[in-house]
């Protein structure tokens, strides 16, 4: 399949106004996520008939009962992960793929995983072609990717019922783990630090709505 990716003034311009909404009205402060949201071109995540949505701050429907979460909501997340350059960074939930080449962006190497197989082989295929190199593995993200840990960070993309303890053992010491936790209907975002190897230092953020996390160690 041939893919042909358009990025003009329209979209260049809609998107240096998403930057400045995140910076001056959401009050995302870290000015390297900033630049990264201002260079992934979300409208290549979209059916080209939907573009024109791209770059509002909300989250949109992709298929399989999956969304792209909304912009201030990928800011939010990677502005608490603190990337750095060369951060071995576990995402459980690739969804759209936006959110990964917002960490690749940031010079993470990224291991993201996927439990939908038609949304897992679309941006194994997509990412590529736009000229970003993750991990893609298709499975119970849930589990996170033991084989390869441990991981400077993990974020978790889905609304978790509890924090699954088989991703803290995934974690090294003094690694973070961004995950939101609650109920079906909202949950609160929540970073775990693995201070370390038994020591872990929880905090519980603002609340937020995503999809359900599915897996063994999350809902049924």
């Amino acid at each position: 399949m041939a893919y042909k990716f358009v990025d003009n003034y329209r979209e260049k311009g809609a998107r240096k106004q998403l930057v400045r909404f995140l910076e001056d009205v959401k009050k995302i402060g870290d000015k390297r996520v900033l630049e990264a949201i201002g260079k992934v071109p979300r409208h290549y995540f979209f059916d080209e008939t939907f573009w024109v949505q791209a770059y509002k701050d909300i989250a949109f429907p992709i298929g399989d009962g999956q969304t792209i979460s909304q912009p201030y909501t990928v800011a939010y997340q990677t502005e608490l992960l603190h990337i750095q350059k060369r951060d071995k960074v576990l995402e459980i939930g690739t969804g759209s793929g936006y959110q990964t080449c917002i960490l690749l962006e940031l010079g993470a190497e990224v291991f993201t995983i996927e439990r939908q197989e038609k949304l897992y082989e679309r941006t194994c295929k997509v990412l590529p072609h736009m000229g970003y190199q993750a991990h893609f593995f298709c499975g119970d993200g849930s589990n996170g990717i033991p084989e390869h840990a441990p991981y400077d960070k993990i974020l978790v993309t889905a609304g978790a019922p509890f924090i699954p303890e088989i991703l803290l053992k995934q974690l090294k010491v003094g690694g973070l783990l961004v995950i939101p936790v609650g109920d079906e209907k909202s949950q609160l975002m929540t970073t775990i630090l693995r201070v370390a190897e038994n020591d872990f230092e929880k905090v519980s953020l603002d609340t937020f709505r995503f999809v359900p996390l599915v897996g063994d160690q999350a809902w049924s």
